[in-house]
């Protein structure tokens, strides 16, 4: 099928795509192709339909969620004449560090742990090595302006960027150069007095207080965490918070479901 000819060279060219397929109703099987910036490829059986999933599939894709959705014969919301499995193919999430320090390697470790594509990127040569961060997927010795700037496929709201240096002239580049993106974790080590510091050579840098708001500062959940490790499991654990919509309470204090519902 031509449908399974471009699902497999989307896969292969790691180029994001998502299949939709009704699994229960008429006609039971139909697929639909959806790639962001192209045409939808087959059909579900009728032009409306074919429109409203393909709109919420490219919301999943953009979150990188596989779901099942259900729909009205024509798209119709908050009915169920058919159930449509929407299958999202995205590349993997990427997580970019800027700094070679002590926290790094273990931050790596944890975002290694939950799938992330890791980039460790510090212009200090000496201390930006694959010998000292061997879990990283890329190791950049650059400026993070420049780096940036040379990353080909923009930082979308499944990334993340995790500021860990304490030196103004590598963090205020490096988030100012993340605000100019959408990724959807912006994070940096430091202080509350560090962090008021900081805020100050940013809005000297030009950053406007809804820029700033993004900055989550300091980095990580609550945790009571010491360790480098039990450092990079509460900035983790933000950034899944963040992602789900979710403040991260103990689920024994809560009464609710303790996952978030598909659409």
């Amino acid at each position: 099928m031509v449908i399974y000819e471009r699902l497999r060279d989307a896969l292969a060219a790691q180029r994001p795509v998502v299949l939709a397929t009704i699994i229960e109703g008429i006609p039971i099987g139909a697929k639909l192709l959806i790639e962001p910036g192209a045409a939808p490829l087959g059909s579900l059986g009728d032009a409306n339909l074919d429109r409203v999933v393909a709109r919420d599939a490219l919301g999943e894709l953009a979150a990188g969620i596989t779901s099942t959705r259900h729909y009205g014969q024509r798209g119709e919301a908050r009915e169920r004449d058919v159930t449509v499995f929407i299958e999202s193919f995205a590349p993997p999430p990427r997580m970019i560090i800027f700094g070679a320090v002590d926290f790094t390697a273990a931050l790596a470790r944890v975002a290694k742990l939950l799938g992330y594509h890791v980039t460790v990127c510090d212009a200090r040569p000496v201390f930006a090595t694959t010998a000292r961060f061997p879990m990283a997927d890329v190791v950049v010795n650059d400026w993070p302006d420049r780096f940036l700037a040379s990353v080909a496929d923009p930082l979308s709201p499944r990334d993340a960027v995790c500021v860990l240096t304490h030196d103004t002239k590598f963090d205020v580049p490096a988030i100012m150069s993340s605000l100019s993106t959408d990724v959807g974790y912006l994070g940096a080590m430091g202080s509350r007095t560090t962090h008021e510091k900081r805020l100050q050579r940013l809005r000297e840098a030009g950053a406007s207080l809804d820029q700033l708001a993004r900055v989550r500062s300091p980095i990580g959940l609550d945790l009571g965490g010491r360790t480098p490790e039990e450092t990079a499991v509460s900035i983790c654990a933000e950034i899944i918070g963040l992602r789900t919509g979710r403040a991260g309470a103990p689920l024994t204090t809560g009464d609710g479901p303790i996952h978030n519902q598909d659409g």
